[in-house]
């Protein structure tokens, strides 16, 4: 019996190996787009004039733009909350520091997540979805597309930006390093 139960756990661990190096090697790391593909099936976008329209015909929307403190400060829609995408789940729910009462009472309120150029709000979205918000959708193109489309933009003091000083802000600086 007790030989018996040695080759079970003998047959369990090879099992449990073979398993592990299969599915890895079956299964392939995502990366950032897949995973951005994936969440775009349940996510709905609108495209920066789409949300321009919304807000001058309905003022219950709520805005929220998952940058980091930074970047918000630097340039953000004006109206919109700050949302660092790091603490979105707990500021979704009360009993935490980060509870923001108003986003965890806008689960049926319409809400627009915001973030640099889309891929960031896309997945804040997906998560914001599956935690029970029923009407939320990703601003396509993000803070850039709607610069791009020459809309108002203001800074963490409140005063309007010019179009062309945020273009110089949003520039891509990739590091040699980081390619």
């Amino acid at each position: 019996l007790h030989l018996l139960y040695i080759r079970s756990l003998k047959e369990r661990k090879i099992t449990q190996f073979y398993n592990t190096i299969y599915l890895d090697w079956k299964s392939p790391m995502k990366h950032f787009t897949d995973l951005i593909a994936e969440c775009l099936t349940e996510v709905d976008e609108f495209f920066p004039w789409d949300l321009e329209e919304k807000l001058e015909a309905k003022s219950d929307l709520l805005m929220v733009d998952v940058r980091e403190p930074a970047e918000y400060a630097a340039f953000h829609i004006p109206n919109s909350i700050n949302v660092p995408r790091g603490i979105l789940e707990t500021s979704c729910e009360w009993d935490y520091e980060e509870t923001i009462p108003e986003l965890v009472q806008a689960r049926n309120r319409e809400v627009i997540v915001i973030c640099r150029s889309g891929n960031r709000s896309v997945l804040a979205a997906h998560t914001m979805k599956r935690m029970g918000y029923k009407n939320i959708a990703s601003l396509k193109t993000g803070v850039k597309g709607w610069n791009d489309s020459e809309l108002p933009l203001r800074d963490g003091e409140g005063n309007e930006l010019d179009v062309d000083d945020v273009d110089e802000m949003l520039v891509t600086r990739i590091r040699e390093d980081q390619k």
